[in-house]
């Protein structure tokens, strides 16, 4: 390709484009594989191909100033030709495969094989007719109908799987559903600035085309490929791609390769778009994952070891990509090699750690305690089911064949069969009772339900089970700027001249030449994307765009009588000659301007502690420099900035500097440049509070919550703040301290971090002005790994800035600001606050406890189903060698208890008074001693009334015994008449279920929750129809009137009796134990969790088979792979249509695809960058 000239190159291309339909002077694949090129071989690639980037853009038909023109049919013929920039979501699973899914439960398989045997066997009539011989079926009372409805039992077990599938599927789907529409949400809110007929425009970033240019600046993640065209300072983090943690500078000689799904960490400048969606690197990475998903699984099955880094390209020839992309592909390949070493570096291979990498934090705290609740259980149930089997088969065999001494007639075998197939049946049905399917049901619709209201909060839940660690939030590390102030600067003091002025000065107070100096320092010295637009409303304040501190300086301006635009207009953008970009270490920006006398001239801007620094001049009031020295510097700290930070305002120093033109200064040398400084002024700028701050920070701490503020700002303007805000009261024991300061106090002598100096500051602490992100890193992870307090922290942070990343990352929960903040940081967190305010976090606690004890109520009413159900037929069939409860009514019961009633309890609406009890913390058992207290004594009530009805019963209601009934014999009153009275229990219990904490009224806000209302009312309603027209498939004979008011008044003694359990201290019972608790050990990271798994594993293989099969199949899969798969499905879906956000929701989205290039993806992506190598590796 090299040595064609150019001009031969361009016919050729000519001749390609015809059949390319378009007209524009490169092609898909050429762009496609030039954007393959890193580095240097881009840059000579460009050469000689094209010519320069300007050509390119020519080519394009596009100009680097003006933009595209922006035409529809332009637009149009764009997206045809080269892509539109979005990446197809993978589709959603269909509803069948929902209902294969929910299919694959275990108890339901079992229960399925029962009915279909039960089935087979009423349809079989052995041929001598023979059997009234057999056994003790007193054939007397078997009519011929009654023997011909021997299939219904079968029948109606497969009716109700059936239902219980298709409730649990149809869940699923609309969950799914929601979680599409949540994505779509978030993607809408994606904007980003391109250029478009010489105007600067914010669009959806799905509308970018090739060819746009596009303005990009610190915090950005770029939504397309490009080259870039001009700027400044340009530093990119391309970990995501590469694994690179180094921050790579771009610039139009060296590098200008810019790549999708990477992070700009400093500087801003322009780039024109080449690629977009599938082409662009991080879709081409997508279309991979996406392509060899279903591969590899079939791979992993034959046994494929998993760290087979280079599977990847090989699978893509034949993923109907064209050639020339294999090449990228081998890169690709060869990326996830070296990203490998990441992976084991943190300990562990990653062959082992397959399932350890599905969410990037711990398990969630509910998961875990659910997950250990549920398997108990279901052992439990196990167990159980099992003895009632055995008891029933042996008490059967031996009566008959012992006792009675009847011989095994071969005739005989069908119907004893049948009769052991009752009994396995009877079994199954204890099992499916005892085993709590309803628990990730109820979690999950209670998370879901609570996402969908928090919307409505202004808060955008990027992970589900951040909802619920939320509640548990015992500290807050909030930044200050824009979450508990409005980010709306202004210039409220001045010192200029000389003169330190109080309010803005008057315009004809300062000197001409100062004056010009400070317009023109302020109106070139920052980004040209800031702006101050006219008000959108008649009397409206002015519009603020970009940089909010800027904006600031820039109305200070207007309020001085004068005008920005024409000195930028002046000095366009593109003349700038060097700019130095605000970063967090610099903490100022300069620029850097060609004078038209040659000499050079720059102008800095900054906290003035640190340019004040740097100057050893000052402007004086007949606007001449004059000597600053450092006693000057010392005096004007006392009088002029102290002050102003006590009001709490900001201080920020404007300063200058000429350099002679030749010899022209060495400009990378920083230290030299930034120094010699002229001071021209020093203002302060208010961000007044938000006014509803102090209320919700009173919340907080009424809720035991500790609120911290880790700021930027100097130490009084943070102080000044917080006490307005409510985070500090005088007088009280408090920390206020600076970053270096707490750097100091934390370290040893060898400057290492130790734990236990982080915990004599952090319970104090509760401003830390002056830090630096690290420091907010170092402060979360202090508070998070401390084991000071008995309970564990859990924290939550908010964050907007890029270099909050890392610390977003490492809190419990990371809240990122939906309108200030980067997408760097909205990569990272967990909620987005789509209005910026401090008091939607409140919110989100009252949500987050809502969801944990919507939770709890589940399940104190759940248990307390299970407990009775499982007792009632288990001593029912040891006694009377047939449950009371039979297998369809079990299966009615299990339904309204499990699905219904998790939708009912689920779904109750938060209250202020969830802010009034101090948080759970980590160690809380799931279900407390009153929650114990009440499930035990609900159950006793109803287990005493039930067994009475069973054995006296008949003689109360005058009426035939249902007791000892043969083998198919007609439904009894008695039995109904025990069903019915169960279910009117479990309604009643349902309301005492709506308060966990011992409350009295538990009608409170009953109205308040429709869906409650609406289930309750319709159980009973369906509950009557079964009654009285269930008939032989729900075993039911119709009721008299008189026999239901006793029901429903035995029901009715369910709230009578809660109250009696509400009189009797819970401090009484020490005997109670509390359950669901997670251990300390169990607070190990997921990954240390999956390593005793793996022995466990080993440990099991020992045992006989038949056990395995046992104990994995119901422990295992029937509990775990239900708990995990509804939280799954809802981490996995949070990546899987946030536009190309990031390779790290790509790799959650293929949990199953097994190559390394997953697992390493998102583990460089989570290290953090602006650490040091030692840093990240902890990170």
């Amino acid at each position: 390709m090299g040595d064609m000239t150019n001009s031969d190159f361009y016919s050729k291309n000519q001749r390609n484009e015809s059949s390319h339909g378009g007209e524009f002077g490169c092609t898909l694949e050429e762009l496609r594989s030039l954007m393959e090129l890193r580095g240097t071989e881009a840059v000579v690639k460009i050469k000689e191909t094209y010519g320069d980037t300007e050509a390119i853009c020519r080519r394009l038909k596009t100009s680097p100033v003006e933009g595209l023109p922006g035409t529809a049919p332009d637009l149009e013929k764009r997206k045809q030709i080269f892509g539109q920039n979005f990446i197809p979501p993978k589709k959603p699973k269909t509803f069948l495969q929902l209902v294969w899914e929910a299919l694959q439960d275990v108890t339901l398989i079992i229960l399925e094989i029962a009915a279909i045997i039960s089935l087979g066997l009423s349809f079989y009539h052995p041929p001598g007719e023979s059997n009234e011989g057999c056994a003790t079926a007193q054939a007397g009372a078997e009519d011929e109908g009654e023997a011909e409805a021997g299939w219904i039992e079968g029948a109606a077990i497969l009716l109700s799987v059936i239902c219980v599938v298709l409730v649990t599927a149809f869940n699923d789907w609309s969950k799914e559903k929601q979680f599409r529409g949540l994505q779509s949400r978030i993607e809408q809110e994606q904007k980003f600035t391109v250029v478009r007929a010489g105007q600067v425009v914010q669009i959806p970033v799905a509308e970018i085309v090739v060819g746009d240019i596009a303005q990009i600046k610190y915090g950005d993640l770029l939504p397309a490929d490009g080259l870039f065209i001009q700027g400044n300072d340009l530093k990119i983090d391309e970990s995501s791609l590469t694994g690179e943690s180094d921050q790579v500078r771009k610039s139009v000689d060296k590098d200008p390769m810019l790549l999708s799904g990477t992070h700009v960490m400093e500087g801003s400048g322009r780039m024109v778009v080449t690629a977009v969606g599938v082409n662009s690197q991080t879709g081409i990475i997508f279309t991979l994952l996406g392509a060899g998903g279903e591969e590899e699984e079939k791979k992993d099955k034959k046994g494929v070891k998993k760290g087979d880094g280079l599977q990847l390209p090989g699978k893509m020839q034949d993923g109907n990509v064209d050639s020339s992309q294999s090449k990228a592909k081998q890169q690709d390949g060869a990326a996830a090699m070296e990203m490998q070493p990441l992976k084991s570096a943190e300990g562990g291979d990653a062959d082992d750690k397959k399932k350890a990498n599905m969410h990037k934090k711990e398990k969630s705290v509910l998961q875990g305690k659910l997950t250990k609740l549920a398997v108990q259980i279901g052992k439990a149930g196990l167990v159980m089911s099992a003895i009632t089997v055995i008891i029933l088969v042996l008490y059967f065999t031996v009566d008959t064949f012992v006792v009675n001494k009847k011989p095994w007639l071969p005739e005989c075998t069908p119907v004893y069969v049948q009769y052991f197939v009752k009994f396995f049946i009877i079994g199954v049905t204890v099992l499916v009772v005892a085993v709590p399917e309803g628990l990730p049901l109820a979690v999950t619709i209670s998370l879901a339900y609570s996402v969908k209201k928090m919307m409505k909060d202004n808060n955008l839940v990027r992970h589900l089970d951040a909802c619920e660690t939320m509640g548990n939030a015992t500290a807050i590390c909030s930044d200050k700027t824009g979450t508990l102030t409005t980010n709306r600067m202004t210039v409220v003091q001045a010192y200029v001249g000389d003169v330190h002025y109080k309010e803005i000065p008057d315009p004809s107070s300062i000197n001409a030449k100062t004056m010009e100096l400070l317009v023109n320092a302020i109106a070139i010295n920052s980004a040209y994307t800031t702006k101050i637009l006219p008000p959108e409303k008649e009397g409206g304040l002015p519009r603020q765009v970009g940089n909010k501190t800027e904006c600031g300086l820039l109305g200070f301006v207007l309020d001085l009588k004068q005008d920005y635009e024409p000195v930028r207009s002046q000095m366009p953008e593109e003349k700038l000659y060097k700019v130095y970009t605000f970063n967090s270490v610099r903490k100022s920006m300069s620029t850097v301007i060609k004078m038209p006398d040659e000499s050079f001239r720059m102008y800095s801007k900054g906290a003035s502690e640190i340019v004040l620094k740097k100057c050893c001049k000052i402007l004086s009031g007949a606007g001449e420099p004059r000597v600053f020295r450092p006693r000057d510097r010392d005096e004007m700290v006392k009088k002029v900035i102290e002050p102003m930070a006590c009001d709490g305002l900001r201080t920020i120093c404007v300063a200058y500097r000429d350099f002679p033109s030749s010899p022209e200064p060495d400009w990378d040398n920083e230290n030299d440049i930034l120094n010699d400084l002229t001071c021209i002024c020093v203002v302060g700028i208010e961000d007044p509070v938000r006014p509803e701050v102090p209320e919700a920070i009173r919340k907080c701490q009424r809720a035991g919550i500790t609120v911290r503020m880790v700021t930027g700002d100097n130490i009084n303007t943070a102080r000044a703040i917080a006490i307005k805000c409510g985070i500090i009261h005088p007088g009280e024991d408090f920390l206020c301290l600076e970053g270096k300061e707490f750097n100091r106090r934390i370290r040893n002598e060898k400057g290492e971090i130790e734990q236990e100096r982080i915990d004599k500051i952090w319970p104090k602490l509760r401003v830390l002005a002056r830090s630096s992100p690290t420091d907010k890193h170092t402060l979360v992870k202090g508070i998070i790994d401390s084991t000071h307090t008995e309970q564990r922290q859990v924290v939550a942070v908010t964050g907007d800035g890029t270099n909050d990343g890392p610390a977003l990352k490492k809190a419990d929960v990371g809240f990122a600001m939906g309108i200030a903040g980067t997408d760097v940081a909205k990569e990272a967190s967990d909620i987005i606050l789509t209005d910026d305010n401090f008091s939607s976090i409140v919110k989100a606690v009252m949500w987050g406890r809502n969801v944990y004890d919507s939770i709890s109520k589940f399940l104190q009413f759940q248990l307390t189903v299970n407990v009775v159900a499982v007792i009632v037929a288990f001593t029912g069939a040891c006694i009377t060698q047939d449950s009371p409860l039979k297998a369809v009514q079990m299966l009615w019961v299990n339904l309204i208890m499990d699905t219904f009633a998790s939708l009912a309890l689920a779904t109750e609406p938060p209250t202020e008074t969830l802010l009034l009890r101090k948080p759970y913390g980590r160690n809380k058992p799931l279900i407390s001693r009153t929650m114990m207290k009440n499930i035990l004594g609900h159950a006793v009530y109803q287990l005493t009334l039930i067994f009475t009805l069973l054995f006296v019963g008949e003689k109360m209601f005058q009426i035939d015994s249902g007791r000892n009934a043969p083998l198919h014999s007609p439904p009894s009153e008695h039995y109904t008449i025990i069903f019915n009275t169960f279910v009117m229990m479990q309604l009643f219990n349902e309301i005492n279920a709506r308060k966990i904490h011992g409350e009295r009224n538990v009608f409170d806000g009953i109205f308040r929750n429709p869906i409650f209302c609406t289930i309750v009312l319709g159980t009973f309603a369906i509950q009557i129809v079964i009654v009285q027209f269930g008939g032989k498939p729900f075993s039911c004979s119709p009721l008299q009137l008189d026999q239901w008011m006793w029901c429903i008044f035995i029901g009715l003694g369910e709230l009578v009796w809660g109250q009696v359990i509400a009189t009797i201290p819970t401090s009484r019972l020490k005997f109670l134990k509390e359950a669901g608790r997670l251990t300390q050990k169990e607070e190990i990271p997921e990954e240390e969790l999956n390593e005793d798994v793996e022995e466990i594993d080993h440990a099991e293989r020992e045992l006989r088979r038949g056990q395995i099969l046992w104990f994995r199949g119901l422990n295992r899969i029937q509990t775990q792979i239900e708990v995990v798969n509804t939280f799954k499905s809802g981490a996995s879906f949070q990546g899987a249509l946030r536009r190309q956000s990031s390779v790290t929701s790509q790799s959650q989205d293929v949990a199953n695809l097994s190559s390394p290039s997953r697992v390493s993806l998102s583990n460089a992506l989570s290290s953090p960058t602006s650490l040091p190598p030692a840093a990240a590796g902890q990170g």
